[in-house]
């Protein structure tokens, strides 16, 4: 018998429709924000030809969440190049908060994230940034502490020009497994076996980051709890 996860009772619900929305949201970087059809637009403030690698950004919801939910948002490319993450079971490496005043301060650079003082996991998708992402689209998922690659799939995200969003956005995190979905299409799954990469991750936090000069929009955030139920194999 194979498990599925089904949404439980809702824990977090946010339409991402005004500034109220993500006042106490925490932002490392420089970011434009905006609100436009009562959607969060965002993109980088820094000029990417200018300021590379510095002109990334995330941008954190301040809850604190568990472990065995189910993550879901509308997803709205804008403009591309860029690419789209998605960072969760954040924590810091010793199981502090993120953003413990003892944890150095962090602004916007990837390898803040994953080689520096947190632990999380990272959904990448969208990956239109370089060619060669551009060339064979996959969604990918690494673990951190440390660079690993640990999942990936193909990405069914077309460039802007003939997309037709929002795009269902789905992450099931329970225990060791994590589930992708966009539009109820299955992108990956993957089972942590808690030795490879290190001990299994928890709970903690969930960031948006994009990389410039990626524009994007994002609404109807929800945290759910996951139920795993059995499902037959047979068709």
């Amino acid at each position: 018998m194979a498990v599925q996860f089904i949404n439980g009772k809702c824990i977090f619900e946010n339409r991402l429709s005004s500034f109220s929305d993500i006042e106490g949201w925490i932002v490392e970087g420089e970011a434009n924000v905006q609100f436009i059809d009562n959607r969060l637009h965002i993109e980088n403030k820094l000029d990417a030809e200018i300021f590379g690698d510095n002109a990334h950004w995330v941008l954190w919801c301040p809850k604190t969440f568990p472990d065995k939910i189910c993550i879901e948002w509308d997803f709205y490319p804008v403009r591309e190049p860029g690419l789209c993450m998605l960072f969760f079971s954040a924590t810091g490496r010793n199981g502090e908060d993120i953003f413990d005043e003892r944890l150095p301060k962090r602004s916007g650079k990837y390898p803040e994230y994953h080689s520096g003082a947190i632990n999380a996991l990272h959904l990448s998708y969208f990956r239109h940034k370089h060619q060669e992402e551009r060339a064979f689209r996959t969604c990918n998922l690494r673990k951190s502490y440390g660079f690993h690659l640990v999942a990936m799939g193909a990405d069914p995200l077309p460039p802007v020009e003939d997309s037709i969003p929002p795009y269902k956005m789905r992450v099931v995190k329970y225990d060791g497994e994590v589930h992708f979905s966009i539009n109820q299409l299955p992108i990956f799954q993957w089972k942590d076996d808690g030795k490879t990469f290190g001990e299994i991750l928890s709970g903690g936090k969930i960031g948006f980051r994009q990389m410039a000069p990626m524009k994007a929009a994002y609404a109807n955030l929800k945290v759910f709890e996951a139920i795993a139920v059995e499902k037959s194999d047979e068709a």
